[in-house]
């Protein structure tokens, strides 16, 4: 099997570890062990916990207590129609595997996750894009999507919240898509691993796994919880396809680890602070960037509803990977290139990392900008 390079992954391997200001970091303001237990209120009864724990596989589908809280962060759904996985990277992995075969028809939305179009393309699927306009805010026209679905499509993938742009499509926009897709008999991949910051009201989207029979959810701990580091993720849909997926983990992951098992449970025990942290990060920083691009003439964005990230759009006549690899070299700070989601001449960012490196970043970014106008 042969795959495209994931561009994404392969810049941010590349450079987050060294660059001064990590713009391009798409997680929410990570936890550290210390501030989860203290968060949870029993610090000390879950290092007991932790003490007693042997290090063994655990139950191979996730704990019950895990599939319960996580079966909790939707409306119908309940543990049996959850399998914890190796984060959302293997939770998408594992759908594309289970369902994708050679030949088979597969509609995803572009920009988006690279797994999403690069994995079914290299099973020998035959993959159609449809693009995400700037003008449509960055929405998919539903329209075009009903077009492009046939008899034959096996799969759509869509990711909500957006992953660059932070588009959100709506509980009337994601019921379209299920019904244009059932009447294909056709699954939908619904990518929601920004889940629960929205901009506006609880920062819950509507889940697809929730609205269509064939919906499929993946979600993690790592960008909304700020736990990144646990690597823990799930899919939840219909108890027949996880059974499918479960014959191909077998070969991958098995399971993942009991301590991360465990402290996702805490984590989900106290969702509700967690993600009041995460949404207050969220709505303050990106109030701090819609003020900069306000203020810039030669930098434009549609504002995000929802996510940790924008796609932002420079006039400099540079292409996106010379632009962010200069910026890298003369600020310090890190965006991701537009071109890695095939989008020239934009950049993507993060703003869910403290405040004063937003505003930092942001002011060496306005400097460098000014510089390159002079030249």
């Amino acid at each position: 099997m042969k795959i495209r390079e994931f561009a994404v992954e392969q810049w941010m391997n590349e450079y987050e570890e060294t660059c001064r200001y990590n713009l391009a970091e798409t997680c929410v303001s990570s936890l550290t062990t210390g501030e989860l237990l203290d968060l949870s209120g029993r610090r000390e009864e879950v290092l007991a916990e932790l003490d007693a724990t042997p290090l063994t596989y655990g139950p191979i589908p996730g704990s019950p207590s895990l599939r319960r809280l996580v079966a909790g962060l939707y409306a119908a759904q309940c543990p049996e129609n959850v399998l914890i996985t190796h984060g959302a990277i293997g939770a998408n992995a594992l759908v594309h595997a289970t369902l994708v075969d050679p030949g088979d028809h597969v509609v995803a939305v572009v920009p988006t996750y690279q797994q999403h179009y690069s994995i079914p393309g290299s099973y020998g699927a035959r993959v159609d894009h449809l693009p995400l306009r700037e003008e449509n805010g960055w929405l998919p026209d539903l329209d075009e999507i009903d077009g492009l679905v046939t008899s034959d499509t096996k799969l759509i993938a869509v990711n909500n919240p957006n992953n660059p742009t932070g588009a959100l499509i709506d509980e009337t926009g994601l019921d379209r898509i299920a019904k244009i897709a059932e009447r294909a008999g056709a699954w939908v991949l619904c990518d929601e691993v920004y889940r629960g910051v929205d901009q506006d009201g609880n920062g819950f989207t509507t889940s697809i796994a929730d609205l269509y029979e064939r919906g499929i959810s993946t979600g993690s701990m790592s960008k909304t919880f700020s736990l990144a580091g646990l690597r823990l993720g799930w899919i939840v849909g219909p108890t027949g396809l996880l059974r499918a997926v479960a014959t191909h983990r077998d070969y991958t992951t098995i399971s993942v680890g009991r301590l991360d098992d465990l402290l996702a449970c805490v984590a989900l025990e106290n969702k509700e602070a967690i993600l009041a942290r995460s949404r207050h990060i969220t709505r303050t920083n990106l109030a701090i960037l819609d003020e900069w691009v306000s203020s810039r003439d030669d930098v434009s964005y549609v504002k995000p509803a929802s996510g940790t990230t924008a796609l932002l759009r420079y006039d400099a006549p540079v292409g996106s990977y010379e632009f962010c690899t200069r910026l890298l070299e003369h600020t310090g700070v890190m965006f991701t290139p537009g071109a890695a989601f095939d989008i020239e001449h934009t950049a993507r960012i993060g703003f869910a990392d403290d405040a004063q490196t937003l505003r930092s970043g942001l002011h060496l970014v306005g400097q460098y900008l000014d510089q390159l106008a002079q030249e």
